[in-house]
Order: structure tokens, then sequence, then C-alpha cells
């Protein structure tokens, strides 16, 4: 049996200059529920509920939101997420529940769909002897390999181009991982996003969490395009 490392959603890519009112929302959450702000969230999942996001494809953004800022913030973004759907409901509205994820039927290990996962949003073959973090604490790479790449990033709720949104969005919410956030935006150009709407997402984030996470942020996209 083949191995089925992304559905025919992850194929897609983004198009035009601008993010679109769901990506725009897809930010804004990630950004604040990896920051903490849940008074500012409320608002935020309420907004893109009503700008077209499923219940199930917030709920995978608030999971992922975990991969990159812990537990702790993912599971305080859910709760939150669950105190709004009650309160939707009480006032008489009906949210779409959406997809879930596919089942993965797969003959290969999670480390080998990872890792071609991985190397599909690098554009880059793994190969030869490991070296960095991977040498230094191997434990680590299979841990982003089986769990990260194969375990989250395979399941088809969100694309790829969604997912890289909500990963920047949260490592500029946290600050201090300007080399993972490099890396990030340029898989973001990878996936389909586009120079103008990167600048969009900075934008959005300098409107949602602060100045000073998006100019650091800005920082990084400039050494980002000007090397491609």
């Amino acid at each position: 049996m083949a191995i089925i490392t992304a559905n025919a959603t992850n194929a897609q890519t983004t198009t035009g200059q601008n993010l679109d009112n769901r990506q725009q929302a897809i930010v804004r959450i990630s950004a604040l529920a990896g920051k903490g702000d849940l008074s500012k969230l409320k608002t935020e999942l309420n907004a893109g509920l009503e700008k077209g996001l499923t219940v199930n494809q917030i709920k995978e953004v608030l999971v992922h939101v975990y991969a990159y800022a812990g537990f702790p913030r993912s599971l305080r973004g859910l709760q939150t997420f669950m105190t709004i759907l009650d309160d939707r409901k009480a006032n008489g509205i009906t949210d779409e529940l959406g997809a879930e994820a596919s089942p993965i039927h797969s003959a290969g290990s999670k480390y080998d769909r990872g890792k071609a996962i991985l190397e599909k949003l690098t554009g880059v073959p793994e190969t030869g002897s490991k070296t960095g973090y991977a040498a230094f604490a191997p434990a680590i790479e299979v841990f982003l390999k089986e769990h990260l790449f194969a375990d989250i990033f395979e399941r088809d709720v969100l694309t790829y181009a969604e997912r890289e949104l909500v990963t920047v969005s949260v490592l500029s919410s946290i600050g201090g991982v300007e080399p993972m956030l490099r890396s990030h935006l340029t898989i973001c150009l990878n996936v389909g996003l586009t120079p103008d709407q990167l600048q969009q997402f900075v934008d959005l984030v300098r409107q949602t969490i602060g100045s000073k996470k998006a100019e650091a942020a800005q920082t990084v996209l400039y050494e980002v395009l000007k090397s491609k």
C-alpha cells in the first residue's frame, strides 16, 4: 500500500497578493494563543468563525499551537474556544463543524513519512550524516520526524500553508527563536505564500500582539526575502 503523506488539500498553494479572511483569522488566533492573551483570543475566535473557519479547523489551529508553544498555551486556547462555542450555542448560533482529519493508511514508518513531509516542505532532501542538534540529541530528531511532521503536519484539516501560518505566528508571539522563524518563513514561500502575503502576516502580528514582536519578525522576513 502506498504511503499517504498528504491529502489533496495539502497540495493547494496560496495565490494572490493578500491573505484571505480565513488566513488572517488563523494568524490572529495563533499569535494570541501563543502569547496566552485569552481575553483578546475570545474576540478573534468569534471572528474566525464568522469569517468562515470551521470548528474543526480552529481546533486544529489550537492543537498545532502546542508543537511550538507547549501544551499549557494550547490547552488554554482550547478551553477558551469551548466557552465561545457554548456561548454561541446558547445564543442560537450553529457553527459548521467541518471535516475531520482523513485516516492515514500507510505501510511506511512514521519516521519515514515525517522525513518525506519535511523534505517536501523545505524542498531539500535529507542526505548524509546528522549534524547540529540532530547529532547532539538524536532522540529529538526522531520526535520531530515522527510526531511533528507525521502526526501533526500529516493531518489534512489544515493545508501546509495554513499550518505554516500557525507556526510563524506562534514563533513570532513567543520571541527569541529567530533561526526557527527564519526556517519557517522560508517554508512559507516554498508552500505557496507570497512575499506580499508574508508582509501582511507581519502587519497582522503588529496589530494583534504589538510592535516589538512585529519588528523582530520584520527583520527576519527581510533577511529571508533578501536571500531569495
